[in-house]
């Protein structure tokens, strides 16, 4: 009786999923009409600047709709119950796919005004006055000390800035001046790029520009060995902002408490606490500390000094 009750319940609740379009993906949002004339009076840096910001707004909620339908499907396939509140929720006029089409909308007429501006592609590289406002320099070599766990014995991680792009920060690392595989690419709010190879824990779609005192954030954690293990989901708040002097400079920097669970080898969880610290301007890591039972998440990362760039 039980089995067959459950089974129904998933069957109407598919039903209405169907009729309210709860399985809306990102890329079926539609863009939200928006006139190109607002944006007339812009200069063709300034269009470019937003058009880089609401792409990466977007790339954010996108993520968010498109986590929410996954997480949604999985749970009917597991006939699990599904509750009023959560179905609302998952509806394609929700807030996240509301803000994904207004954000839709607001790059094409952004697009169009950079058009008629006859505005040239934007250039790949970060403009000198903006670089000259953030707390590092290309060539510059951040040195950490890199522990796996607590009580391991400490190595030297550098990260040496090789670009300044207008939308990342590519870094070549070290271990103990001993390159190491591929490039650690970072946004300009500190979240670690796809493109990032380097085997060392990691983060994604955790930090968001300008982050202010009391923020809720949520993310995923990625270990030095993604095949090994799936990435930990994890919930964070700042719980501490302000100007610091680390290693003789000055940071923006902002303290994160991080909580959340992180997957284990045998299918199950395990509970995963800590702490990270960043420079609120560029998203330069400062500290991380992970505690956890899974040893692939369980490591101290700290800067201990900055190394000028050679010659």
């Amino acid at each position: 009786m039980t089995i067959r009750l459950r089974s129904r319940t998933v069957q109407a609740a598919l039903l209405l999923c169907a009729a309210g379009g709860c399985a809306t993906r990102s890329a079926n949002v539609p863009a939200a009409p928006t006139d190109p004339a607002r944006y007339a009076g812009w200069n063709c840096e300034r269009l470019h600047d937003e058009s880089d910001r609401v792409q990466w707004r977007a790339a954010d909620v996108a993520y968010a709709v498109d986590a929410r339908v996954g997480d949604n499907m999985i749970a009917l396939s597991l006939g699990m119950t599904v509750f009023w509140p959560a179905l609302l929720a998952m509806r394609s006029d929700g807030i996240e796919a509301q803000e994904l089409s207004q954000l839709k909308g607001r790059y094409e007429a952004l697009r169009v005004a950079a058009e008629r501006r006859d505005c040239p592609t934007p250039p790949e590289m970060m403009n000198t006055a903006r670089a000259a406002t953030l707390p590092l320099r290309t060539g510059e070599r951040f040195v950490y000390e890199e522990r796996a766990g607590r009580r391991a014995p400490a190595k030297e991680l550098g990260m040496r800035v090789l670009a300044m792009k207008r939308d990342r920060i590519e870094f070549a690392p070290d271990m103990a001046g001993e390159p190491m595989q591929g490039v650690w690419s970072q946004d300009l709010a500190g979240n670690t790029q796809s493109d990032s190879h380097a085997p060392l824990v990691s983060w994604r779609r955790l930090l968001q520009p300008d982050l202010q005192l009391g923020q809720v954030l949520t993310g995923e954690l990625y270990s030095a060995d993604p095949g090994a293990v799936g990435p930990a989901r994890v919930r964070g708040q700042v719980v501490a902002q302000g100007v610091q002097q680390v290693v003789g400079r000055s940071f923006d920097v902002a303290v994160i408490e991080l909580f959340g669970d992180a997957p284990t080898s045998d299918g199950g969880s395990a509970r995963l606490n800590g702490v990270m610290a960043v420079d609120r301007a560029s998203g330069l890591l400062l500290r991380l500390e992970l505690s956890c039972s899974n040893p692939h998440f369980a490591m101290r990362r700290r800067l201990t000094r900055v190394e000028p760039a050679a010659g």
